[in-house]
């Protein structure tokens, strides 16, 4: 952590729009939505180990946090609605993601549309319809 980074001065959660609103030392303030943060999660399950692992992030439009926990007095841990909660988000990668959002946001919806993915959540599979179900005996 660099300590001259700006740190956050306030940090709000708004679950209607699904926006995490944070403040910073510096005077900078940005909105960034639960999407982007899941998509861009610093967590090795999204990250991988290494340059070239990176596990794009589909269906998640929706996503919600459900929760957010400190980490430390340097970073924040967000649940989010899906489950996923090994991000460990520092005062300077959500700093980072603010200045970055507009780029970081065009280069996701070019990987979704070269993966042929979509920000659409996947419905998981449920029963067949009542007249596709096979007849007892």
């Amino acid at each position: 952590m660099d300590a001259t980074a700006p740190q956050p001065s306030e940090i709000k959660l708004h679950q209607k729009s699904r926006l995490m609103e944070i403040a910073f030392s510096d005077g900078s303030r940005f909105e960034l939505s639960y999407e982007l943060l899941r998509v861009y999660s610093p967590s090795a399950e999204v990250r991988g180990h290494g340059p070239g692992q990176e596990v794009l992030q589909a269906g998640k439009r929706e996503v919600e946090i459900t929760a957010l926990e400190p980490s430390g007095s340097y970073a924040v841990v967000p649940v989010f609605s899906d489950g996923h909660e090994t991000g460990i988000y520092s005062w300077d990668y959500l700093y980072w993601l603010g200045r970055n959002r507009d780029s970081l946001w065009e280069k996701y919806i070019e990987r979704l549309a070269q993966a042929g993915a979509s920000r659409e959540a996947v419905p998981a599979p449920g029963p067949a319809p009542f007249g596709q179900r096979p007849k007892s005996k």
